[in-house]
């Protein structure tokens, strides 16, 4: 119980009145009526001088102390239950916030556990992915030293397989640095008012060749020649060129692999749709995954590092963005981002349709 400054001054003043009064009747010479007015004089003095002190030095600031307690207790028990009105229970409290910190610290240890698990996994994967062509070189180059290097025909064969394996290993290695980078930080976005119809066009310029073999058509859709957004340039070529390489790999013999662009007030949909094999619905949560393959035996016969469309995530949460994709196994798949728009010079809402 805390006790008011008025009333501790009261109690403490009749104390030191009545020690006063005793200590005076030790004297025969003080009568009952002096130690009246002792009484009096010393209960007065004293309660005045004990209430200044009390209310000016000590109980103002513990006033604002227990302000400022009630005020967190109350932000407090608002966070812990906004809905009890009961009054405060200690031991209800303390359990509630035991339960909470024991919460907490589950939580924690469940994201390590699931780091540790990721982490295993992916170096597993590396493992796995480096492996591979390293193996492979290693096989065609102790091949040739054995004896195969005397046969011109069988030494240039295995010389261009060598090389084509560690061509995958540099490009893997590549795709892990970038990936790396962008994790860590180390790769800083360079925003700027760039189109993506000439950014498709140029990638497009670079894939016919491969488009060819296939005998696939590369078309960008709509009447629109300048679609403008705000993003990064070599960032976003990246993206695109994961996305149209991949559409084109898994696009059927004579297909078709479109980009299109949707265009509202403030945003541009960019679609990259292919006619391919498809993606089956309980895949399509994971192929951002690193290493992730729908079918991994498929896959790396077309070549590829596993890690394009991670990469392609990364630097869409980068553009706070993210890749969507729609897909029907046998008829082909959608993959989508969106960016802001930029508004050509000119352009008024009005004129937008």
């Amino acid at each position: 119980m805390v006790y008011s400054s008025r009333v501790l001054a009261l109690l403490l003043a009749l104390c030191i009145a009545l020690i006063t009064s005793l200590f005076l009747s030790l004297f025969k010479s003080v009568d009952i009526s002096a130690l009246f007015v002792a009484f009096g004089i010393s209960f007065s003095v004293s309660y005045i001088l004990i209430f200044v002190v009390l209310e000016f030095l000590i109980f103002r600031e513990l006033d604002k102390v227990y302000k400022l307690m009630g005020k967190l207790k109350k932000k407090e028990l608002s966070r812990i239950d906004k809905q009890k009105s009961a009054p405060l229970n200690p031991l209800r409290t303390i359990n509630e916030e035991i339960y909470s910190f024991a919460t907490l610290k589950q939580k924690e240890i469940d994201e390590l556990k699931k780091l540790e698990a990721f982490r295993r996994e992916f170096i597993a994967d590396v493992s796995h992915e480096l492996k591979t062509p390293i193996f492979a070189a290693q096989g065609f180059v102790h091949t040739l030293l054995d004896g195969a290097v005397n046969d011109k025909t069988v030494r240039t064969k295995f010389l261009k397989k060598a090389a084509k394996s560690l061509d995958g290993l540099d490009m893997l290695v590549q795709d892990l640095l970038t990936l790396s980078h962008i994790e860590t930080g180390q790769i800083k976005m360079h925003f700027e008012s760039i189109d993506l119809y000439k950014l498709t066009e140029e990638i497009f310029e670079q894939f016919e060749e491969k488009a060819e073999r296939k005998d696939i058509k590369l078309r960008i859709d709509g009447a629109v020649r300048k679609v403008l957004v705000y993003a990064d340039w070599q960032r976003i070529n990246q993206v695109m060129t994961n996305l149209v390489s991949n559409a084109i790999k898994h696009s059927f013999d004579a297909g078709e692999v479109v980009v299109s662009f949707d265009s509202s007030k403030k945003n541009v949909v960019t679609n990259v749709t292919d006619t391919g094999e498809g993606i089956p619905p309980e895949h399509q949560t994971r192929i951002f995954e690193r290493f992730y393959r729908v079918d991994k035996s498929r896959s790396r016969e077309k070549g590829g590092t596993g890690l394009g469309l991670a990469i392609v995530k990364h630097i869409l949460d980068g553009h706070n963005s993210k890749p969507e994709v729609e897909s029907t196994p046998g008829k082909g798949s959608t993959f989508s981002f969106k960016l802001p728009r930029v508004k050509p010079e000119g352009e008024t809402d009005a004129t937008k349709n």
